[in-house]
């Protein structure tokens, strides 16, 4: 029998990142992993804090009766808690445990929301360029993603947002500190958000929700990443620990509601039905009580700001335009004008630096075409050595 068509046709549109983690893998099989310059995939190699290893070690040690059983679909009461009080000191707003549903890292609780707001036929708004993976959370929902065009410093063009709000609008989706670009959207930006989005309520007697993907949201240089719980009262933070504690593996995070938020035990209620109903159940366990006592811990920040001020200089001397990253641990560059390729594209792009050992994923991916990403969260020694061939690949060009 042949699998569903809906999932045959996204193949063709499947996340380019992967696709180009796997040829960098089979890359350095044939070169060796110190000749290839795999910036592809997001995956933090940073150590996790010395502490998580502690408070890990100790939670084991414990073996406490019923530890690894089933809870609240919630999650722990205990650390719901805990993690309110998180929630309410890094988003200036009174959260308490009720406003706290664990989740599966940032992936899972996305579509925990999207599944709880949204009917089918539903429109979710999203600036782009924006991660790849957002079309395929809003697919699983029977979602429409409405990708409007960013302003010129990636922030998000509010008039652009207000322009395509409509009585189908459920939400809008926003990421910042933003996988690709490392912008980080400034309160005033937010609160202008909040404006139209208010505005909008009024017009149709339905407040549209606001949706802040931060995963990203301890990485950041010198530079505040604002609230959105506190901008705005119908808004949903989805967090994880996967950058902030590099534990992508561990699959942990949270979705916090703002205390303000209408409706809030139905939409407290519906996230945890949601949990359950799409199979999740539960976030782990043994990594809910970990993250818990860890509400204060992170990984070192500075060793991505070495790397962002390293990979500049390599792009800086063969000549690539970039918009320097206020967060996260990516550089979004422009597809540069050729002698040979006036009129290339980014695939065409990514295609010529492959030649040369490296590995970026084409800006289209995530709706921004002649652009590309590159990850640094690779060692300091990689980038450095990727200079030669980057200065190669751009006289190639």
């Amino acid at each position: 029998m042949p699998i569903a068509e809906a999932i045959k046709k996204s193949f063709a549109s499947a996340s380019l990142i992967r696709k180009m983690f796997e040829e960098g893998s089979q890359l350095k099989k044939q070169h060796g992993a110190d000749k290839v310059f795999d910036f592809s995939l997001g995956n933090p190699d940073v150590d996790p804090p010395a502490a998580f290893h502690d408070v890990l070690l100790k939670l084991i040690q414990e073996n406490v009766k019923g530890s690894h059983g089933y809870m609240s679909n919630a999650g722990f009461p205990e650390v719901r808690e805990k993690l309110a009080k998180k929630v309410s000191a890094e988003q200036g707003v009174n959260s308490d445990a009720s406003h706290i549903v664990m989740a599966a890292g940032a992936a899972g609780g996305l579509n925990v929301v999207l599944k709880t707001i949204c009917d089918p036929g539903d429109e979710v708004i999203v600036s782009k360029p924006f991660f790849v993976e957002y079309r395929a959370y809003a697919a699983n929902h029977g979602v429409k993603l409405v990708e409007v065009d960013s302003l010129a410093d990636f922030n998000p063009d509010i008039a652009a947002i207000g322009a395509v709000l409509s009585d189908k609008t459920k939400a809008v989706l926003i990421n910042s500190p933003n996988n690709p670009t490392g912008k980080i959207y400034p309160a005033q930006t937010l609160a202008e958000m909040a404006g139209i989005l208010r505005a909008q309520g009024k017009k149709t007697g339905r407040l549209p929700y606001l949706v802040s993907d931060e995963p990203y949201r301890e990485i950041a240089y010198g530079v505040k990443v604002p609230s959105v719980l506190g901008a705005y009262s119908e808004s949903i933070v989805v967090y994880s620990y996967s950058k902030s504690l590099s534990l992508p593996g561990e699959r942990i995070g949270y979705i916090a509601v703002s205390p303000g938020i209408s409706d809030k035990n139905d939409v407290i209620d519906g996230l945890i039905y949601s949990t359950r109903a799409l199979g999740y159940v539960n976030a782990p366990a043994l990594m809910q009580r970990a993250v818990a006592e860890l509400t204060l811990e992170k990984v070192d920040v500075s060793v991505y700001a070495r790397r962002r001020d390293a990979f500049m200089k390599v792009l800086d001397k063969a000549g690539i335009e970039y918009s320097i990253p206020e967060g996260a641990f990516y550089l979004f560059c422009k597809v540069p004008p050729g002698k040979n390729h006036e009129k290339a594209d980014d695939f065409t792009f990514v295609d010529h630096l492959k030649k040369h050992l490296i590995l970026g994923v084409p800006g289209a991916s995530f709706g921004k075409p002649l652009w590309l990403r590159f990850a640094y969260c690779v060692d300091e020694k990689i980038i450095r050595a990727s200079e030669s061939a980057f200065m190669e690949a751009m006289k190639a060009w």
